[in-house]
C-alpha cells in the first residue's frame, strides 16, 4: 500500500473534483490517499508520491502554486511526484496534452521541478456560476478562441476516461 498526496489549487472546484475522483480511484485500488487544497497541505515526507493539480484563472496558474513549488521542491524531487493543468484551453484536442498546451509549457518554463506524470485535463464552463468580471472575461476569451458564449452555458469539458487513465498511471508508478 502506497501513500498517496493529491494536491489541489482551485478555484471554481473542477481540479477539486478531478482531484477527489483521482483519490477515489486510487483509494479502491488499495492506495492509501489524502486529498488536500494547497493552502492547507500536510507534511509531504509522509508520503511515498505527491500529485499536484492546479486550475487556470485569466491565463495563468495561482501565483501560489509556484510559491508552494519552491518551499518544497526538494521533497518533491525525491518522491514519485506529478501534476496536472485544468483550463478550458484543453477542451481543444490540439491542446489538450502536456506537449501541446501553452498553460503547461509556461508552467515547466517557469519551475525546475519535472514530475514524472503530467496531465492536462479540460475544465468547466458554468457562466453562472462566476461573478460578472470573470464571466465577461471568460466570455471574451471564449469569443477569441470560437467557444461557447452564451451566458447559460454550462459545459463540463473534463474527459472521465483521460482521469482514470492518470490514476492508473499514477497506481503503477
Amino acid at each position: 500500500m502506497k501513500r498517496i498526496l493529491i494536491i489541489y489549487s482551485s478555484v471554481h472546484g473542477q481540479t477539486q473534483k478531478i482531484a477527489t475522483k483521482l483519490a477515489q480511484q486510487l483509494t479502491a485500488l488499495d492506495n492509501e490517499v489524502v486529498t488536500a487544497d494547497i493552502k492547507a497541505a500536510p507534511a509531504l515526507t509522509e508520503f511515498d508520491k505527491i500529485i499536484i493539480g492546479a486550475s487556470i484563472r485569466h491565463g495563468k496558474h495561482n501565483p501560489s502554486l509556484y510559491e508552494f513549488i519552491e518551499k518544497h521542491q526538494a521533497v518533491l524531487m525525491d518522491k514519485v511526484s506529478g501534476f496536472f493543468s485544468v483550463s478550458l484551453v484543453a477542451r481543444k484536442a490540439e491542446k489538450n496534452t502536456p506537449e501541446t498546451n501553452p498553460y503547461m509549457q509556461a508552467f515547466l518554463s517557469k519551475t525546475t521541478w519535472r514530475p514524472q506524470l503530467l496531465r492536462v485535463f479540460g475544465g468547466n464552463l458554468n457562466y453562472q456560476g462566476y461573478n460578472a468580471l470573470d464571466r465577461n472575461i471568460i466570455r471574451f476569451i471564449m469569443w477569441l478562441t470560437k467557444g461557447p458564449t452564451d451566458p447559460v452555458t454550462n459545459v463540463e469539458y473534463t474527459d472521465w476516461q483521460k482521469v482514470a487513465d492518470f490514476g492508473e498511471q499514477i497506481h503503477r508508478a
